[in-house]
């Protein structure tokens, strides 16, 4: 079971772990069907004893995401199976503040709660403040502009005046010292003792605070390395130190020096943080791991969390597209997409076939990559703060400027002066101007009067005409940015449903979903709470990773096997040195593979064990078809690289069902003149109290959905049906 790391030896671990690996047990198949299947068994069992380690601990399940504005709280009771929520403001210097204030608002015990997860925000906060610790680059003598020269490229290529963001670690802090080691991890020039420890104490007289480490040709053999970070140490107690060959195995020096880097300059900040937040939890009575979500869709626990500090650099953005596939399965769809609307970006993302897409080419500043496993997000400057103006072409404009929380939309009275896709909702009457249940009110005069100014009357319309005309810019971005993630690679959207969340995505799903032809859209309970609710439904996860160059008719399946058994025990160590006992783990082996001569590689899953190559190379000619509409069984294929995915079930919420309670005619609290351009203007539209509506109701559009933490707009022509999760779901030309 999932033990407590204070319960658990560190020679328990290696044993569990060894045990682990020689009995060779396996996630059966590359699907989240099975593995879905094996965590609800588990989690039944754990939630019902509530026991760590030997201790019996409370009975609440916490997840809290921790955004820029706001921090949300999502609060599971296993005995009860009821759901509460809370949302307070976020406390940026503090994050533990809004965390436990959050808590306490709640109305729950610190101390009846044996599980908490979260996201957070502040690696990514971190990174584009540049509010980072004083950090040194270590590398082989004649290279330490790597990381300065990149790879040459912008993100705008033909504008001539837009510069890259500068380095993390500035030139003068890059040091370089004598060592070799050769493509094949021969080691041709071992590093000098007395050089290294020199520039340890030239490191110490600057003040440093950490220190990345990344030798060219690292990845095969990081003896040179671990030299000059056990020199490091002894010299620099305190300091955080981070290798390349431990950080990020991979060939390609660039990928993997920035990877490192951002390892380096995140792991004081993110130790910090962590310590601080679990002494705070313990000093009121919480006794479990603190959970924190990363990038690849996982959890790890406090004591991972500084070894691997660049995976939290996406920390809460995972949370979302987790929620949105777990909501989809539960709805019947294996196909999905992800819509997560806040105040300022929408980030989106695919599941398909019960898997979500991954991939290793993302950043938070362009040009600097990090390396790590990550679910595939797409953000844009898309939100209810978006402005709306006129460029130079005279063309009307949505984002990616946004008006923030402050001084936010016109309608927020805070010094807002321009109009934004809040004011133009609350105008259209599809926003109502009491929200949160009364605690914060919207002046529609304001909206009006920056959408008349601003935009009506440079363009001669009505106010409610260019209301609507700055709605449909809005929701022209966001399907452009659903083309990217789905036709673009190769995705027909009729064949998924579009779930979608956060503050505002409620507002525009069904527009969006009947431009794309999305059959279904699904609107979840809780859509402001979503991505909170996210991190209670992930398990602890690491990844495993080594460049390995060689031609799939070369190497046999014997060859493979003792190269991932090898990864195999590193990955169940690393489970095992997180309280994971061998009932929990399950391994899953992928292969970098791609046609000779290309560099552009796609990741299949391997069977366990290895008996032959031909079904990963079947497979690898299919979702080579799918994604770049080529493929050619003729054509010599190579294997690039090797990763285990390392999965240790933790417990997880069983989402209670409902019956059907009261009548759709009690949830109705009134009427509201609404703007329909579809039904001529005007309509005198139904109002509904979502915490009223019963599950089982039907209805159709015109109508209007509230609850605290968001608004549905269900447009003419859309049916509604809620199903016994408390799940809406609309779908187009149904309407009875």
């Amino acid at each position: 079971m999932y033990k407590s790391r204070q319960a658990q030896t560190a020679g328990e671990r290696r044993r569990t772990a060894a045990a682990y690996v020689s009995r060779g047990i396996a996630m059966p198949g590359p699907g989240m069907t099975e593995g879905l299947s094996a965590s609800v068994t588990t989690q039944n069992k754990m939630t019902k004893n509530h026991t760590y380690g030997g201790q019996t601990m409370g009975k609440y399940q916490l997840a809290v995401d921790v955004g820029g504005t706001f921090t949300d709280v999502f609060i599971f009771d296993e005995e009860s199976k009821k759901i509460s929520v809370t949302k307070v403001s976020s406390t940026p210097h503090n994050p533990a503040i809004g965390i436990l204030t959050g808590i306490a608002q709640s109305a729950v015990s610190t101390k009846d709660i044996h599980l908490f997860s979260h996201g957070t925000t502040v690696g990514l906060n971190a990174l584009i403040t540049r509010r980072l610790p004083k950090t040194a680059l270590v590398t082989t003598k004649g290279f330490r502009d790597v990381a300065e020269i990149r790879r040459g490229t912008k993100l705008d290529l033909w504008d001539a005046y837009a510069d890259v963001a500068p380095p993390y670690i500035k030139r003068r802090d890059r040091f370089e010292l004598v060592e070799r080691v050769d493509y094949t991890g021969k080691l041709l020039a071992a590093v000098d003792e007395a050089e290294a420890r020199e520039l340890a104490r030239l490191l110490k007289k600057r003040g440093v605070e950490s220190v990345a480490i990344c030798f060219m040709n690292a990845y095969t053999n990081g003896v040179n390395e671990r030299k000059v970070k056990e020199i490091l140490q002894e010299e620099l107690p305190g300091v955080y130190i981070c290798t390349s060959s431990e950080t990020l195995p991979e060939i390609f020096e660039h990928e993997r020096m920035s990877t490192t880097i951002v390892n380096a300059v995140l792991g004081p900040i993110l130790s910090t943080y962590i310590r601080n937040l679990t002494d705070e939890m313990r000093d009121k009575g919480y006794e479990g791991d603190v959970l924190v979500l990363h990038s690849g869709g996982g959890v790890m626990t406090s004591e991972t969390v500084p070894k691997f500090a660049a995976r939290l650099a996406s920390s809460g953005i995972a949370a979302g597209a987790i929620a949105s596939s777990y909501i989809a399965k539960l709805c019947g769809y294996q196909n999905a997409i992800g819509l997560d609307m806040g105040g300022t970006s929408t980030d989106i993302s695919l599941m398909y076939d019960g898997d979500l897409r991954i991939t290793k080419d993302w950043y938070i500043e362009y040009g600097y990559p990090i390396g790590f496993p990550s679910i595939e997000i797409l953000s844009i400057g898309a939100g209810g703060g978006s402005l709306a103006w006129i460029d130079e072409g005279g063309s009307l404009r949505n984002g990616p400027q946004s008006a923030g929380a402050d001084p936010g939309p016109a309608c927020y009275m805070k010094g807002g002066t321009e109009p934004t896709n809040t004011d133009a909702n609350v105008l259209l009457g599809r926003l109502n101007t009491r929200l949160l249940s009364g605690q914060m009110t919207l002046n529609k005069e304001a909206s009006r009067h920056v959408i008349s100014e601003k935009i009506g009357k440079p363009f001669t319309l009505s106010d409610e005409e260019a209301a609507n005309s700055i709605l449909k810019v809005a929701n022209a971005n966001m399907c452009d940015a659903l083309r990217l993630i789905s036709i673009r690679r190769g995705y027909d959207p009729r064949d998924f449903a579009l779930v979608v969340f956060g503050g505002a995505g409620a507002l525009h799903g069904a527009y969006l979903a009947k431009e794309m032809e999305i059959p279904t859209v699904i609107v979840p309970p809780y859509p402001g709470i979503t991505s909170a609710m996210g991190c209670l439904l992930v398990d602890v996860r690491h990844d495993i990773s080594k460049t390995y160059l060689v031609n799939a008719a070369d190497v046999t399946a014997e060859q493979l096997e003792s190269e991932f058994q090898a990864m195999e025990e590193e990955a169940a160590g690393l489970l095992a040195a997180e309280g994971i006992g061998g009932e929990e783990m399950k391994l899953v082996r992928y292969l970098d593979m791609r046609y000779s001569g290309q560099w552009r590689s796609l990741e299949v899953a391997m069977n366990r064990p290895i008996h032959s190559l031909a079904d990963a190379l079947e497979r690898f000619h299919q979702e080579h078809q799918r994604e770049f509409a080529f493929s050619s069984r003729e054509q010599s294929v190579e294997i690039y690289g090797l990763r285990v995915e390392a999965i240790g079930l933790v417990p997880k919420p069983n989402l209670p069902r409902y019956e059907p309670e009261g009548t759709l005619a009690d949830a109705l609290t009134g009427y509201r003149q609404v703007y329909f351009e579809e039904a001529g203007g005007y309509v005198a539209t139904p109002i509904y109290d979502r915490e009223q509506v019963p599950v089982a109701s039907e209805f159709t559009g015109p109508a209007i959905v509230e609850q605290l933490d968001s608004t549905t707009v269900i447009p003419p022509g859309f049916c509604v049906k809620v199903d016994e999760y408390k799940n809406m779901i609309l779908t187009y030309g149904e309407a009875k």
